[in-house]
């Protein structure tokens, strides 16, 4: 009977024995762990590489602010000295809070109501004014951080209705443009400002007026008031991240965080 079963046994195409079966599941089943495995080394490759990427762009950024933060406190400093030196020479500047802007007061220019024009009696203070500026942003080559310097033109809330119909607009770009002339023609070859440049080599100075769109006082019901809005300020700003900058952080940012 044994004999019979095993030679049906043989003679069957279909049949297999347990062993075979197994043996057969074995080899799929290492095939399937070796193919996970290799779908997982390269996963894990492609995600340090994304880590190593994301961090690479991070330090980029960190880098970049913390040039930022540098040349925040390069043009502070400078335009603190700046204010310092003119206050030992008897001028009197006001700076604002964040030490951007250098205001110069109208007792230091002679602008009276509806003028334009520094009268000479005012030039020495309008020179020394250029000069310590001149002076400051050369010293350590501080103007290399700095994006624009805009000498910027202000007048009263008064209506004026001079310079072809440009009212208070042309009357305080033209006292800009006023100071702007003297310094220009004035100073010295050494403390010529038109010859610092941005890093694309366009000019670092800028001249432009705002009218009494922004006023230095919260109201202008007296003269002092009046006269505290006919005024020069001088703003600088210092080189910062680009829009691309950011994006490319952000989008990093969001990469790393999905």
């Amino acid at each position: 009977m044994v004999r019979g079963r095993r030679r049906e046994d043989a003679e069957n195409p279909y049949w297999i024995s347990f062993s075979d079966l197994m043996s057969a599941l074995l080899v799929v089943f290492l095939l399937a762990v070796v193919v996970l495995a290799l779908q997982v080394t390269q996963k894990q490759a492609e995600l340090a590489a994304e880590q190593a990427a994301a961090e690479e762009q991070r330090a980029e950024f960190a880098t970049q602010v913390r040039t930022l933060s540098a040349a925040e406190e390069s043009r502070a400093a400078m335009v603190q000295a700046i204010a310092s030196d003119l206050q030992g020479q008897g001028i009197d500047v006001l700076v604002n809070d964040d030490f951007s802007v250098l205001s110069i007061p109208t007792e230091l220019l002679g602008f009276e109501a509806a003028s334009y024009e520094i009268e000479p009696g005012f030039h020495d203070d309008a020179l020394a004014i250029g000069e310590s500026i001149s002076t400051h942003m050369r010293t350590d080559d501080a103007y290399t951080t700095i994006d624009t310097v805009f000498v910027e033109g202000h007048t009263d809330n008064r209506a004026y209705d001079g310079l072809d119909g440009t009212g208070n607009w042309g009357l305080s770009t033209f006292r800009a443009i006023s100071l702007w002339q003297l310094w220009e023609q004035d100073l010295s070859q050494s403390h010529r400002l038109d010859t610092m440049e941005r890093a694309d080599g366009t000019p670092l100075f800028s001249v432009s007026g705002y009218g009494e769109t922004r006023p230095a006082t919260e109201s202008q019901s007296t003269d002092a008031e009046r006269a505290a809005n006919r005024r020069i300020d001088i703003r600088f700003t210092e080189v910062s991240l680009t829009a691309d900058d950011l994006s490319e952080v952000l989008a990093t940012t969001a990469g790393g965080d999905s």
